[in-house]
């Protein structure tokens, strides 16, 4: 594979990553209200919110992954562990070197959340909350299409629905349903 085309799945990759999350996000708080969504059925809702978030690591995994052979990303394998250690943007790399650590803590926990209890799980998965503005803001300061109209027009996009997700998580109109753990599995 060419370094380009390394370079660009990266990208691509990483802004497909974005938008992931940000559905997840928002499937999250959806699923939390315990309200069906207007075309699914509530097991659905959750079952599409899991869905996504797993495929927003995947596709985060796989931007690491390719940027890691990428020649012009110079990126290291511990600079996808510790944060804020890597040679090229530390401080922007690093905030996406958090928000992978975060996402493996909540799937991680998610897999094993029959046996580590609801509580602490609950604990976990609320740094999804952290994790999305985190990514958001290293993908503006280390992407290279962040200056771009494009990016910045989904930049917003991906920020309104996520606003919008969490003013109605916050409002007074919410009610907090819980999944039945059948429906979350």
């Amino acid at each position: 594979m060419s370094t380009d085309a390394l370079w660009y799945l990266g990208r691509g990759s990483g802004v497909v990553a974005l938008v992931l999350l940000t559905v997840s996000v928002t499937l999250g708080i959806g699923t939390r209200s315990g309200r069906p969504a207007p075309w699914l059925p509530r097991f659905a809702v959750a079952a599409l919110h899991r869905n996504t978030s797993l495929l927003a690591a995947v596709f985060l995994v796989l931007h690491v992954v390719l940027l890691l052979f990428d020649p012009y990303a110079q990126l290291a394998v511990v600079d996808t562990v510790f944060p804020f250690l890597a040679g090229y943007a530390p401080f922007w790399v690093g905030l996406g070197t958090l928000t992978l650590d975060l996402l493996a803590a909540v799937v991680v926990t998610s897999l094993l959340r029959h046996r580590i209890g609801h509580r602490t799980w609950r604990a976990i998965h609320w740094s999804a909350y952290v994790s999305w503005p985190v990514a958001l803001v290293h993908a503006l300061g280390a992407g290279s299409d962040a200056g771009t109209v494009w990016f910045l027009v989904l930049a917003g996009v991906c920020s309104v629905v996520v606003a919008c997700a969490l003013s109605w998580r916050l409002s007074t109109s919410f009610t907090e349903h819980p999944i039945p753990l059948e429906m979350s599995r």
